[in-house]
Order: structure tokens, then sequence, then C-alpha cells
């Protein structure tokens, strides 16, 4: 930086760092600022003011599109935790004059209601593969080692953080495929 003797009484500008100085003559009381300081007063706040609700906006969707993922997974989660209830050796593991059907039911509402999502909301049902509108009883032997669907949907409004309008409602749903299969640990 160069130095620069202040005379009485004047005003010099150092281009090389765009600074005013005032003053008299080298005393102290030397005084450096900045006039286009001046101008800019308050900037900040109006910026921050307009900038602020795009993105608490922004954050907002991110949040909600997250959930909304987050429940899909979890949709997914559960249908391949009951398929897979299903396919193992399910003897002794329903409560008396429980179905297999109603115990795969119950553990995938369960299983959904954990992370907040209220069981008389969920819809599961078990169907046929490969006749997706006939309903699939597990318990039946002629459909032992056949294939089967477990869907699992929720309504979007019943899992969002915040309301949302029927008119923007849709359904949330999960499938998973596996086979009626019995397996059993043998000696």
């Amino acid at each position: 930086m160069r130095s620069v003797q202040i005379i009485a009484h004047t005003k010099l500008r150092i281009s090389d760092c765009g600074l005013w100085i005032e003053g008299r003559r080298r005393t102290n009381k030397s005084v450096i600022r900045n006039p286009k300081s001046e101008i800019r007063k308050g900037a900040a706040a109006v910026e921050f003011a307009v900038v602020a609700p795009v993105l608490v906006a922004i954050m907002m969707g991110l949040i909600q599109s997250g959930r909304g993922y987050e429940a899909k997974n979890l949709l997914a989660g559960a249908a391949r935790e009951g398929a897979r209830y299903a396919a193992m050796d399910r003897s002794k593991m329903a409560s008396s004059g429980q179905t297999t059907n109603q115990k795969l039911i119950n553990d995938v509402k369960n299983f959904l209601s954990t992370d907040g999502i209220p069981k008389q909301d969920i819809t599961v049902t078990v169907k046929d593969a490969n006749v997706p509108t006939k309903d699939f009883n597990l318990d039946d032997p002629n459909n032992n080692l056949k294939l089967f669907a477990v869907n699992v949907s929720v309504k979007y409004s019943d899992v969002s953080f915040t309301t949302v309008s029927a008119s923007n409602d849709y359904t949330l749903n999960a499938s998973i495929v596996f086979r009626n299969g019995q397996a059993t640990i043998s000696n």
C-alpha cells in the first residue's frame, strides 16, 4: 500500500484500496470510511426478506418429498416381511383360530404402525400372482408352491406431515410376489 501524507483540510483518494481518507495533518483522529457503504445500508435485510421464503418453500418441499419416499420404502419393506413370513414354516406361529392370511395382514399393519402410519388407514391384500383379482388363501394345500402377491397401500394424506387436499391426494402402493412354499428344516 502506498503511504500518503495527509495535509490539513484535504481529502485524498488512495486508488489501490478505494478508500477515502479525511483528516487534519497526522493525527490519530483520522477517519477511514467507504462512501458506498452508506448507499447499501439495509440491503442485506431486504435481500434476506426476498430469498428466505423461497428457501423455506424449497426446504419444506424436500421434507415432504422425503417423507413420501420414506413411506413408499416402508410399504415395500412391510410387504416383503409379510411375504417372507408366508414363505417359511409358519406352523405354530399364528394364534389359535387365526389364519395365515390374517396373521400376515396383522403383521404388516403392526410393522407400519411402528413408524406412525395408523393401522386403520393401511390396506393389505393377498392375491394370486397370476390372477390379480383373485384372493389367495395361504392355508389352502392346493396353493402350495404357487405364486402370490402381497399388496400394501395407504393414502398419501395419511403419511404426509401437512394436510393434503382431496384433489391432490393419491395412493402409495407396494407389492411383492413370493412363492407359497413352506420351507421346513429337517434333521
